[in-house]
């Protein structure tokens, strides 16, 4: 065995998944006596290369991935290319990278469906042959008017019986261009009377004098996504191909091709429920009209559920696999809470995220009783809760940085942070009293005055007294600016798909504020690269990986602090 093909996750023993239905057919299948798909199980995920992936498909990786893993099988990454309208490279570049962030590998099993063109149009021949294939010339609108519906059978097309010969050399033909785009299909010849509407002799090749982005112009003719699967996987080998719950009503066509043409293996299909997510819409088909017509600013935008969304967000690998490890598989349709996913963000934050402090909403702070032109250096821990994470130093000098909230003049009941005459610790720093605020003519707050106890650094009162109230604060003299994006769910509604509206009569108007002029302490711009970040009492953080620049540092929110949900 080649050691690339041991390569399916980064981490085994981190990413070994659930029990779930599938697993129970799979070890049906192995058990003594019933050997058919061979000694070792073989996935794939089959993506087509004409957008980026999103969560749902997330999933669908975590259960292919995993699935390999857990029977210590391969997985297979091949790209769906059997349609070059919407189609491109990039599509295909991405998809590789999304797969490899996710923690996944392919070794050396990475393929196109169109390596297989020559040996799809030799299986058609071959259906043809044996007469359950033939050319028909209805055109589109009379294929779908004599289909028949799900109370009436369908009517047999006036081409079904014409000679093995004759659709032989006309699908010849149709593959050396002599016919236009819908002239001639070739049909597969089933039963026009099933109850199964997949099954009343489906198109199996259509005539597209369109370039393809690997193979050019080698082909005007391509196959449909019912007849290339099944092919593609028995080519490859693979033993369970896992699809979603919508390809159920197709699996007796996919076993019927694999049934009908001369190849060794024989792929069971298994079908499980795809991911439904709230607030959001899971097509990317749909996705791309966001994109197109502007509503986003990319399939990147960290509003967006694609996995190049989400990284750029803020979202981990470790966070996304435990999100669908506990959803689960099943094979019934629901739909999981948007703050679910969040959860699994925050959880995994909260464990990895380093602390730094940030005013995004600043206002003046001026310690009266601190000598001018002083600054002296603290040292705050990197991460309350994990000693081995280290320590950093700050500086700390006459004028501070607040957040504007954190004074009031005429405070409500159980205000506990800064309003004349009440004490609050300043994080890592000393304790200080509030004495009361400057004014300009307009009557706006220039800035807040207080007075600090020298004999309190660290933020320890040396009289033992209790204070409640602790803020952060960014010191003035050293503090670096820089641009925070706080985001929100992209979606006002719970179901856009549901909802018959434009989607930009839907968009959330609060799914995107941009806040200039913020305040960073040095330590977390000169680090911020390494990774999220917990911004004391705001949130979860991450540096923006386009837009963010040493003159023009850009962050992120990736999640807030708050919780709104309980597992």
């Amino acid at each position: 065995m080649k050691e690339k093909e041991k390569q399916i996750v980064a981490n085994p023993e981190a990413m070994m998944p659930r029990n779930n239905f599938i697993h129970d057919f799979i070890d049906e299948d192995l058990q003594e006596g019933n050997r058919s798909y061979g000694q070792r199980i073989h996935t794939r995920f089959p993506p087509e290369p004409n957008g980026y992936l999103h969560i749902g498909h997330a999933k669908a990786i975590y259960i292919d991935f995993t699935t390999a893993l857990k029977y210590d099988g391969l997985c297979n990454l091949r790209m769906d290319d059997t349609n070059p309208a919407k189609e491109d490279e990039h599509y295909v570049d991405m998809i590789k990278k999304d797969v490899h962030w996710l923690g996944y590998d392919w070794g050396d099993r990475f393929y196109h469906a169109s390596d297989y063109f020559e040996e799809m149009y030799q299986f058609a021949v071959e259906l043809i042959e044996k007469d359950l294939a033939f050319v028909c010339e209805e055109t589109t609108e009379e294929v779908r008017e004599n289909r028949g519906s799900l109370t009436e059978p369908g009517k047999n097309s006036p081409y079904r019986n014409r000679p093995i010969e004759e659709s032989l050399d006309l699908f010849k033909r149709m593959k050396a261009g002599e016919f236009p785009d819908g002239r001639m299909t070739l049909r597969a010849k089933i039963d026009m009377a099933s109850g199964n509407m997949n099954m009343r002799d489906p198109v199996l090749y259509r005539i597209s004098h369109m370039d393809h982005h690997r193979t050019g112009d080698a082909w005007c003719i391509y196959p449909m996504y019912d007849f290339a699967h099944p092919i593609e996987d028995a080519l490859e080998g693979i033993t369970h191909s896992l699809c979603s719950l919508e390809f159920e009503d197709h699996r007796p066509l996919y076993d019927w091709v694999v049934q009908n043409i001369s190849c060794p293996c024989k792929p069971r299909q298994i079908e499980f429920a795809r991911l439904n997510l709230d607030y959001t819409i899971m097509s990317k088909r749909k996705l791309r009209i966001l994109v197109e017509e502007g509503l986003v600013s990319g399939w990147d935008d960290p509003r967006m559920p694609t996995l190049s969304g989400l990284r750029r967000r803020g979202y981990t690998p470790r966070a996304i696999f435990n999100f669908c490890d506990r959803i689960g598989v099943s094979k019934v349709e629901s739909s999981v809470s948007y703050d679910f996913l969040e959860y699994c963000l925050r959880e995994d934050l909260n464990e990895t995220a380093l602390r730094g402090m940030a005013v995004l909403d600043p206002l003046k702070l001026v310690i009266t009783n601190y000598p001018e032109g002083q600054v002296e250096t603290l040292s705050v821990a990197n991460h309350p809760q994990q000693e081995d994470q280290g320590r950093h130093d700050i500086s700390f000098s006459r004028e501070i940085w607040i957040e504007r909230s954190d004074f009031e003049e005429d405070p409500p009941k159980k205000f506990h942070r800064l309003y004349p005459g009440n004490e609050v610790r300043l994080r890592g720093a000393y304790i200080i009293k509030c004495t009361g605020c400057v004014k300009d003519e307009a009557g706006n707050i220039e800035y807040v005055t207080a007075e600090y106890d020298a004999d309190s650094r660290g933020g320890k009162a040396a009289d033992g007294r209790k204070v409640r109230g602790t803020i952060h604060w960014v010191d003035s003299t050293s503090a670096k600016d820089a641009e925070v994006r706080l985001y929100d769910k992209l979606f006002a509604v719970e179901n856009p798909d549901a909802d018959e509206r434009e989607y930009h009569e839907l968009l959330s108007p609060n799914s995107l504020q941009v806040l200039e002029n913020c305040k960073l302490e040095p330590w977390l711009y000169e680090h911020r690269h390494d990774g999220a970040w917990q911004f004391l009492r705001q949130g979860y953080f991450v540096a923006d990986n386009v837009d963010d620049t040493d003159e023009k540092p850009v962050f992120n929110q990736a999640v807030s602090l708050r919780e709104s949900y309980k597992p």
